[in-house]
């Protein structure tokens, strides 16, 4: 698989109209997410998000993951730390296509891992005091919203 790149998608339609791309091919397509991308496929979750859906995706930039402590990444991505991997990455979707127009200040959303994130609108939109730095990236299962910082359970 190639690396999924969840980028900043600026250059991504963002109309109302569906995207003919599942959210796996929209990433790829997007270029700038190869953490995100290896992460994936360690956890063994292309497929997943390849699927039927709807998802609504909260996907952390390269910067984001460079933000962590030194060494984290590389650690989660041993086999070993799969099913950890796997928790952090899921806590990042919701199932359901959930878009902007649909955030309400203080509002809850349990993600596919079973916990719950929250929503701000104070400052613009942020989930988990992580910032939505591109939303609305409609894809044919769903939806992604580039956050600016890995969000954990």
């Amino acid at each position: 698989m190639t690396a999924l790149s969840l980028a900043i998608c600026l250059a991504l339609p963002t109309t109302g109209v569906s995207g003919s791309k599942d959210i796996v091919d929209t990433a790829v397509s997007a270029g700038s997410f190869e953490t995100l991308a290896a992460a994936l496929t360690a956890a063994d979750l292309i497929d997943t998000l390849k699927g039927e859906g709807p998802f609504t995706v909260f996907a952390p930039t390269d910067a984001a993951f460079a933000a962590l402590p030194e060494g984290t990444v590389e650690t989660l991505l041993q086999p070993e730390n799969r099913d950890q991997l796997v928790k952090i990455l899921i806590y990042h979707v919701v199932p359901g296509k959930v878009m902007s127009s649909d955030l309400v200040d203080g509002m809850k959303a349990t993600t596919v891992v079973g916990e719950d994130i929250t929503v701000s609108l104070t400052d613009g939109v942020s989930i988990n005091k992580a910032a939505v730095v591109t939303a609305d990236i409609e894809t044919s299962n769903g939806v992604i919203h580039v956050i600016d910082s890995v969000i954990l359970p």
